[in-house]
């Protein structure tokens, strides 16, 4: 499925205040599946207790916290960018992408955006760019824990749909145990055929 995969709202009733939106993705480093991204809205800042980097948090304190913005958050959506995506336009631009799906799914239009990074998508209003954003900005923390725990959750889904890689366990990053599972089983319909590993043992592979 492309575009946006799910939005919510925890406070109805702001649609004329300007807000600002955190943005941040989560996935692009990985052999296999969609890279996911997230936008989030909040009343006040910091709302909540414990923002961080989702790469920094446990798995616990990340779910803990993705159920917390949930429902403190003014508005908050997701978006993705599919392999075949990533596979045509190259990860950048895919995630970029997912950032554009996520942002224009947001019950309520933001009047800034704010991105992880240093490169931004095409939108139609105000866009800045933070490096390290996910780590000192709270809003982008928070949009980088739930573009995270739902990205986690869709590879636990491709692992009942392509038993055998381990999904579930290394989310489709380069692990050896990873790499190993494609020699044996050759590559699926999950994987990234345009990044370098994957076209390597696609190639030097006898499956």
């Amino acid at each position: 499925m492309n575009g946006t995969s799910e939005s919510g709202c925890g406070k109805p009733g702001y649609e004329n205040i300007q807000w600002v939106a955190g943005v941040d993705e989560a996935g692009r480093g990985p052999l296999a599946g969609p890279v996911f991204a997230a936008a989030v809205v909040f009343e006040d800042l910091p709302p909540i207790e414990g923002l961080a980097d989702s790469k920094v948090l446990s798995k616990e304190r990340r779910e803990a916290l993705s159920r917390q913005i949930q429902t403190q958050a003014v508005c908050w959506a997701l978006g993705r960018a599919e392999v075949g995506e990533i596979d045509s336009l190259n990860i950048l631009q895919a995630s970029l992408l997912a950032m554009k799906r996520a942002v224009n799914a947001l019950q309520y239009p933001p009047g800034l955006v704010m991105v992880d990074g240093n490169k931004a998508p095409g939108l139609n209003r105000p866009v800045c760019t933070v490096v390290h954003g996910d780590a000192i900005v709270p809003v982008i923390s928070a949009a980088s824990i739930l573009a995270k725990v739902a990205r986690d959750a869709h590879m636990k889904t491709l692992e009942a749909r392509f038993p055998g890689y381990g999904f579930a366990r290394h989310k489709g990053y380069p692990t050896k145990a990873h790499l190993e599972a494609i020699r044996r089983l050759g590559v699926c319909p999950a994987h990234r055929r345009s990044f370098r590993p994957v076209k390597y043992l696609m190639e030097n592979s006898s499956f």
